[in-house]
């Protein structure tokens, strides 16, 4: 079963409560979405931690209801 895009975002302002979060469902169909996510939690760690702790905050629905997804991370300006 796939994941809504109001659940996804859940769960990634549960994580990051300050999240500026824009997401897309890029086939239409709740498997492929892509997020950009900015938040003051990524200050000084890298690109690929900052991913781990988006995928850590999907509680392992990544590779289940939620198949792709294309994840950009940035820090507030």
């Amino acid at each position: 079963m796939p994941i809504d895009q109001t659940t996804l975002e859940s769960l990634i302002k549960d994580a990051f409560p300050d999240a500026q979060i824009e997401i897309q469902d890029l086939a239409g169909d709740g498997d492929h979405y892509s997020a950009h996510i900015t938040s003051k939690f990524f200050e000084g760690l890298s690109r690929v931690k900052q991913h781990q702790m988006v995928y850590n905050a999907l509680k392992g629905k990544m590779g289940g209801e939620l198949h792709a997804l294309a994840l950009q991370t940035s820090i507030p300006s």
